[in-house]
């Protein structure tokens, strides 16, 4: 939905050296996207009360906008109602499983713009202080259809359920498996430390798995290869993400190193519009979980977790922890 390369630069910004991300620029998302994550930010230095016992430890007692953050998924920063959660799951699962039918996910994805479609009206009449809203504004000023707003929405619904649910428990998981690096996150006063360590675990994971295929429509050479016009080309981030060219030693994790180049949510105009919410919800989780509860480990061996296996987005169907 950007226009231009430029928009697309300037909504990814200079990503380790900021203390905390948010959605520069305007554009087609405009300004007001930019101001109500902003306002926000207050809001998503704690994590607020979950129904669950370790919450406790993590939220004490603290009751946030954006409480039960690991389970709304960012559904109320994107302007659709809690109520909702239990749909959007289900119909966004849907739409990124691997073994469901081209029928099923086409099901999954019509049912989801449908609703958008309708609350990006409902937002249009009466506008709050979210991103639907926001969407609806450019409606507004001509800069964008209903449509398309709707189906944008999609992206970031996805973005909040699946996506960043995962990240926060195979990042957790991770840092587990690196004590030394996990002590690092959670001891350090400087922001830079924990974005940079974001970025390593988006590039280090890579848990979309989903090949981007491409038409050529001219001869191009890339890399000293020459691809001809009408050939089709498959491409693999997750492979990109572990290029010992650009990462040397790609297989080690190292929160120090400069990751920024990875392609987690790919790049250029066509990349993810909703890395910015995605990157500030982790920066959030990483250090908090592991300054409230210094002692959590996991409670089932490795080999013994419920891996996800059915859908383009790698993650775990749950993570037992202790502590």
């Amino acid at each position: 939905m950007l226009r231009t390369l430029a928009e697309a630069t300037a909504l990814r910004g200079d990503l380790l050296g900021a203390s905390r991300v948010v959605v520069v620029g305007n554009g087609v998302l405009g300004s007001e996207i930019a101001a109500t994550v902003r306002r926000m930010g207050p809001a998503v230095t704690l994590v607020g009360p979950q129904p669950a016992p370790m919450t406790d430890q993590i939220g004490s007692g603290v009751a946030l906008h954006l409480a039960a953050l690991h389970r709304r998924h960012g559904i109320e920063l994107r302007g659709v109602p809690y109520a909702d959660h239990a749909f959007f799951q289900a119909n966004s699962k849907t739409l990124v499983s691997a073994v469901a039918t081209a029928e099923e996910r086409g099901l999954a994805h019509r049912t989801l713009v449908d609703y958008l479609h309708r609350l990006v009206g409902e937002k249009l009449d009466s506008p709050g202080d979210d991103l639907l809203s926001a969407l609806a504004e450019r409606i507004r000023a001509g800069e964008l259809t209903r449509a398309g707003a709707a189906a944008m929405g999609v992206l970031l619904l996805l973005g909040g359920h699946e996506t960043t649910a995962n990240m926060i428990s195979l990042g957790t998981l991770t840092l587990l498996d690196h004590p030394d690096q996990l002590a690092r996150v959670r001891d350090t006063d400087d922001p830079a430390v924990v974005t940079a360590a974001v970025e390593e675990l988006l590039r280090y994971l890579s848990i979309v798995h989903l090949g981007r295929r491409r038409t050529a429509l001219e001869d191009i050479e890339i890399g000293g290869r020459t691809i001809r016009a009408g050939d089709g080309v498959i491409l693999l981030g997750e492979l990109a993400n572990r290029a010992p060219a650009v990462f040397p030693d790609p297989d080690r994790l190292d929160i120090t190193r400069n990751a920024r180049l990875h392609q987690a949510f790919g790049a250029g105009a066509h990349h993810c519009v909703g890395q910015p919410p995605a990157r500030m919800e982790l920066q959030v989780i990483c250090p908090t979980l592991f300054r409230r509860i210094p002692t959590l480990r996991a409670a089932e061996a490795v080999d013994r977790l419920p891996f996800t296996y059915d859908a383009v987005v790698h993650g775990l169907h749950a993570l037992p922890v202790t502590w």
